[in-house]
C-alpha cells in the first residue's frame, strides 16, 4: 500500500506543497512506500503558531489527566504494534524484529511517563523568615520543536513527545523526511489518543527549510525550545540558533562509540557483543560500534573470532527474522559508507568476507538472503589497524564498517575510547570488577555497558551524550523532565508586614564570646 504523507496543523492537511519526495522501500526499489508533500518555511512558522496558542489549555489540565492521554496513546501503540513495525522495515529497511523492539520502547515510554503524571514534584522549602512557606513547582516550557532523525522513526520521538506533552507543552515535530510514513502513522496514533487539536502538529520538510522555519518561529516567538536529534553539524547550526534567542536547545547527536576488548575477557562474547553493535541496523545507530580496542596479547584471537563471525552472519531481506541486517536507510547513506572505505589508508587491513562495499550480483555475498539487486545492501566490513591518528578513528561512518585497533595497557585504552572527542556510548569486556569500575569513571561517554554491547536503551534510564555527542542533556526516564519543564519558585508571606531577606534575619550569633582582632 502506498501512504500519501502532508504536514497536518490543527488537525487538517496542509495542501500546498513546497516540493514532493517519493519513498521506496530500500530493501526493494519496486516497493513503493509514500509519496510526501514538502512543506515551506511557512508552514513550518503556522504549525508553530498553531502549537502556541494550543498550549495554554493544555497545561491548565491537570497533570494526571495529561497522562490518561498518555496512557491511551499506548494502548493504541500496543494495539497496532505489528503494523506500525512493518511500516517501519518497508520504509527504511529496519530487521523485522529491531523494528518491533523500537514500537515496544514506544510502549514502554508511555507506560513509563503515565505514572510520572503523578509525579511531577516540587518542593517545600524552609525560610529563613517567620511566617513565611517556600514552594518550588514544574512549570511547563511552553511550545516546543522536535526534530527528529530517521534511523529510529518511532522510539526516538517519542522520548521527546511522550514527556513534552505530558508535562505541559505543546510540539512541532518535524521527522525525517525519508521517513515520513513511519512518523504519520505514529502522528495519527497521538491523535487519536485523545489530543487537542493543534497540540501537536507534524511537518514534513527538508532540511534547508526546517531552519529557514525556525529562524522565523523563533523570531515570532513562537519556539520555546528546540529539540534535535541527529548530526553533529547540524545539531552545531541549532545549538547557534536556540543560543542567539537566549535557549538553550535538547541535542543528541552522533557517536563514534569504543568497544574495549581487555586480556581477561570472555572473547566469545566480546566478538558477539561487537558483531550485534558495529553492524546491527546496517551500524546505522547513532550507538552503533565505531571502533574496538584490543589488547595487544589478545588482538589476533580476537580478531579470527570476530571476522568469522561476521562472514557467517546472515545479511538480506529485513523481514527474515534470520539476518543480523538488512538494506542502507537510503542510497545517500550507502554512497557516504563507501566514501569512508575509499578513503582508507594503506596501513589498514580490510576484513570484507566475499566483498567490500555494495553488495550485488557481481559483488555478491555468501549466504545473502533475497535478492541484493533488488535493494540497497552493503558487505560488513573489519578495518584492522585503526590509530589515534586515522580519520576513521575520529569520524562516525554511520554504516556496516567497524574499525580494530590494539592497546598495550588500561591507560593507553581510556585515551584511545576518549580521544576522538564524541561520547556518547562506551563498552568494556573484562572479568574484573575493578577494572569496570574504573573504565566506568574514566570514560567521557554518558553511557556506557560492561561485557554488553554499546546499543540499547530502555526507557526508564537517561539517555544522551557529551562532547561531539550533545550539549550534556539526557532523553528518557525522570531525568528528561528538566529538559521540558522550568522551575518556578514560590514565596508566601503571612506575617503582615514587609520582610526583607538577609536583611531581617535574627543573628543566632550575637551571644557568642567571639570577635575577629582589627
Amino acid at each position: 500500500m502506498t501512504r500519501t504523507v502532508t504536514s497536518v496543523i490543527n488537525g487538517k492537511a496542509v495542501t500546498d506543497a513546497a516540493g514532493t519526495l517519493t519513498l521506496n522501500n530500500p530493501a526493494d526499489l519496486s516497493d513503493h512506500v509514500a509519496d510526501v508533500s514538502l512543506a515551506s518555511s511557512r508552514t513550518f512558522l503556522d504549525a508553530c503558531r498553531a502549537a502556541k496558542e494550543a498550549q495554554a489549555e493544555w497545561a491548565a489540565t491537570p497533570a494526571p489527566t495529561r497522562g490518561r492521554a498518555i496512557q491511551q496513546i499506548g494502548r493504541l501503540i500496543e494495539a497496532n504494534k505489528e503494523r506500525l513495525a512493518t511500516l517501519v522495515t518497508r520504509e527504511i529497511g529496519k530487521p523485522y524484529p529491531e523494528a518491533l523492539g523500537e514500537v515496544q520502547e514506544m510502549v514502554d515510554t508511555c507506560d513509563f511517563f503515565l505514572g510520572e503524571g503523578r509525579r511531577l514534584y516540587g518542593q517545600t522549602v524552609p525560610s529563613e523568615m517567620h511566617d513565611k512557606q517556600l514552594f518550588t513547582f514544574r512549570r511547563p516550557v511552553g511550545s516546543l520543536a522536535i526534530i527528529t532523525a530517521g534511523n529510529f522513526p518511532v522510539a526516538v520521538p517519542s522520548w521527546y513527545l511522550v514527556p513534552a506533552l505530558l508535562c505541559g507543552n505543546s510540539v512541532t515535530w518535524k521527522p525525517a523526511e525519508y521517513a515520513a510514513a513511519s512518523a504519520q502513522a505514529t502522528a495519527e496514533l497521538f491523535w487519536h489518543g485523545g489530543l487537542p487539536e493543534g497540540l501537536l502538529n507534524l511537518v514534513v520538510a527538508d532540511g534547508p527549510t526546517t531552519f529557514e522555519g525556525l529562524e522565523l518561529g523563533m523570531d515570532a516567538g513562537v519556539i520555546d525550545k528546540v529539540g534535535f536529534t541527529g548530526s553533529v553539524e547540524v545539531g552545531r547550526r541549532i545549538g547557534e540558533l536556540a543560543g542567539r534567542n537566549l535557549q538553550q536547545a535538547t541535542l543528541e547527536l552522533g557517536g563514534k562509540n569504543p568497544l574495549v576488548v581487555m586480556p581477561d575477557a570472555d572473547l566469545d562474547l566480546a566478538v558477539e557483543g561487537a558483531l550485534f553493535s558495529g553492524f546491527g541496523t546496517s551500524g546505522q545507530r547513532c550507538t552503533s560500534l565505531g571502533t574496538v580496542f584490543v589488547h595487544e596479547s589478545i588482538h589476533d584471537e580476537f580478531l579470527r573470532r570476530f571476522d568469522e563471525a561476521t562472514r557467517a552472519a546472515k545479511v538480506g531481506d529485513p523481514m527474515d527474522p534470520s539476518v543480523l541486517y538488512g538494506p542502507m536507510i537510503s542510497q545517500k547513506f550507502c554512497d557516504n559508507a563507501e566514501r569512508w572505505l575509499d578513503a582508507v589508508e594503506g596501513h589498514h587491513t580490510l576484513h570484507g568476507s566475499t566483498g567490500i562495499g555494495r553488495i550485488t550480483a557481481d559483488n555478491p555475498r555468501e549466504g545473502f538472503v533475497g535478492d541484493p539487486d533488488a535493494g540497497i545492501f552493503m558487505h560488513p566490513t573489519i578495518v584492522d589497524g585503526i590509530t589515534a591518528k586515522d580519520e576513521l578513528y575520529r569520524h562516525e561512518t554511520f554504516g556496516p564498517i567497524v574499525g580494530v585497533g590494539t592497546f598495550a595497557d588500561f591507560d593507553e585504552a581510556i585515551e584511545l575510547a576518549n580521544g576522538h572527542g564524541y561520547g556518547l556510548s562506551s563498552s568494556i569486556y573484562t572479568t574484573d570488577p575493578k577494572t569496570a569500575f574504573r573504565f566506568a569513571e574514566r570514560i567521557s561517554a554518558g553511557m556506557t555497558s560492561i561485557n554488553n554491547s554499546t546499543s540499547g536503551a530502555e526507557a526508564h534510564l537517561p539517555f544522551g551524550g557529551n562532547g561531539k555527542s550533545g550539549n550534556g542533556s539526557r532523553q528518557s526516564g525522570m531525568w528528561v523532565i528538566d529538559q521540558f519543564t522550568r522551575w518556578q519558585s514560590v514565596n508566601w508571606d503571612y506575617a503582615g508586614k514587609l520582610q526583607k531577606a538577609q536583611m531581617d534575619v535574627t543573628d543566632v550569633s550575637a551571644d557568642l564570646d567571639f570577635r575577629l582582632s582589627d
